[in-house]
């Protein structure tokens, strides 16, 4: 049986990654206009990730991860 797609999941997952992102950054010790600069982003779309009301291309996810020095999966952990 296929699985019906729940736009609510996108949410979710938005959520999800947001939590990995805002983790990670703080780690790093980095402000949001910092990893928004490095990614050539403005710092309100990091704001947005942040808070899960943005979708993030994979393109954007992988230069976060450069520049973040974390696996691009450790990004991505716990999204299903």
């Amino acid at each position: 049986m296929s699985t019906i797609y729940n736009p609510c999941m996108k949410d979710e997952r938005n959520k999800i990654f947001a939590r990995n992102l805002k983790a990670e950054r703080y780690r790093k010790g980095i402000t949001q206009a910092e990893l928004a600069e490095f990614v050539n982003v403005s710092e309100s779309t990091i704001s947005l990730l942040e808070r899960g009301l943005q979708t993030p291309s994979i393109f954007l996810v992988y230069d976060i991860s450069k520049v973040l020095n974390v696996d691009i999966n450790d990004l991505l952990k716990n999204i299903n």
